[in-house]
């Protein structure tokens, strides 16, 4: 295996040589932090932090000293991912909450960031809230303060939320103030990616219905593709991300006119 640069050459960028970290171990099977470490030239810690990165979004699977390559991309559940990427969730949750006007209406898609919005809705609001998760509804259930509506419809195991043609008829009769949507990865050509079609036909919907529309995604999720199934919004959406994110990635995004928030991540508990 010949080194990815050698000495008198610039060293990769961080998220050029976490590409490359994926093709070695996808061709050797397994990657450990001191041989990648001495490939790329960096210290151990820094290749620590590529393969954490690495495998919040699934790339990588974590083995004692170092990694090895996931064969295929495999949908987690959502109780699998609520542990991913924690304190940077909390945070876009927190940012988000405060985007919520006191006597809005605001619908909550599914996933695990967009759950914790619904936890960090401020009292005594006066809120609507519509959704098809059933994490949310755990959330706001008992609130006087938050008349809930649930959007049903076949109830899909792995993201816990309703889906299918009910769920969207459903959409047909309501418009909201604000919407906020989960995604699996989302490109700066505006692309949001889920496992299933009827998941992204769904946030399609829901983007139509409100007038303003926000994209909640950690840093790992930038320019992830990890599925074939896409939602293209027809309107304008702000993506609000964590200060993780790479600076060129950021700048792409906004470089391609993209709305895109980053707030600083919390740590973890």
């Amino acid at each position: 295996m010949a080194k990815v640069w050698v000495d008198g050459k610039p060293p990769l960028r961080s998220r050029d040589r976490r590409e490359e970290i994926l093709r070695l171990a996808t061709e050797s099977g397994l990657a450990s932090v001191e041989q990648l470490a001495e490939w790329f030239g960096v210290t151990a810690s820094t290749i620590r932090r590529d393969l954490a990165r690495l495998s919040e979004s699934g790339r990588l699977a974590r083995t004692y000293g170092g990694a090895i390559a996931v064969p295929s991309w495999t949908e987690l559940s959502l109780s699998q991912r609520d542990t991913e990427a924690h304190g940077a969730k909390r945070a876009i949750a927190r940012w988000a909450a405060a985007q919520v006007e006191p006597g809005s209406s605001v619908l909550l898609d599914a996933g695990t960031t967009v759950a914790l919005v619904a936890r960090e809705l401020r009292t005594d609001a006066s809120l609507t809230v519509t959704t098809a998760s059933i994490p949310v509804l755990g959330h706001v259930q008992g609130r006087d303060d938050i008349t809930t509506h649930c959007l049903g419809g076949r109830l899909r195991a792995m993201s816990d939320a309703f889906v299918g043609p009910l769920t969207e008829a459903a959409l047909d009769r309501m418009s909201f103030d604000a919407a906020f949507l989960g995604a699996d990865g989302v490109t700066s050509d505006g692309g949001l990616c889920e496992a299933e079609l009827e998941q992204t036909r769904l946030k399609e919907l829901m983007a139509r219905r409100a007038s303003t529309v926000y994209v909640l995604v950690h840093a790992a999720k930038l320019n992830l593709r990890p599925f074939r199934s896409w939602a293209r919004l027809d309107g304008p959406f702000t993506i609000v991300t964590d200060d993780e994110a790479p600076a060129d990635v950021v700048a792409e995004f906004r470089d391609a006119g993209r709305d895109l928030v980053v707030v600083p991540r919390e740590s973890s508990r």
